[in-house]
């Protein structure tokens, strides 16, 4: 599985999205191999990832990916609101974490 974190152009906001991602699977103690990565709105297809974490103004760019795949941050640092998305996406694909 992968997540994508994507911003206008795919350098500090959706590295800092990657990276709390990557905290958050950890600190849930994640087993399963997640690939987690960044990238800029122009070169996101929807065969990027499977799960694409970007900032709400930004969804409407992401028109070509599917909305149950499109997950709209209102905040990319509120880490909770990223843990919350983060941890329904594990339930629905039935991923063991704590």
């Amino acid at each position: 599985m992968k997540f994508l974190a994507v911003c206008q152009s795919g350098l500090g906001s959706s590295f800092m999205v990657q990276m709390n991602i990557q905290q958050i699977l950890k600190d849930e103690g994640v087993q399963e191999e997640i690939v987690v990565d960044h990238s800029d709105v122009g070169s996101t297809t929807a065969d990027s990832a499977d799960y694409f974490f970007v900032e709400s103004t930004l969804g409407d760019t992401l028109g070509s990916i599917p909305s149950d795949k499109l997950i709209l941050l209102k905040s990319l640092i509120d880490k909770d609101e990223i843990k919350e998305h983060v941890n329904g996406i594990l339930d629905r694909e039935n991923i063991a974490h704590n």
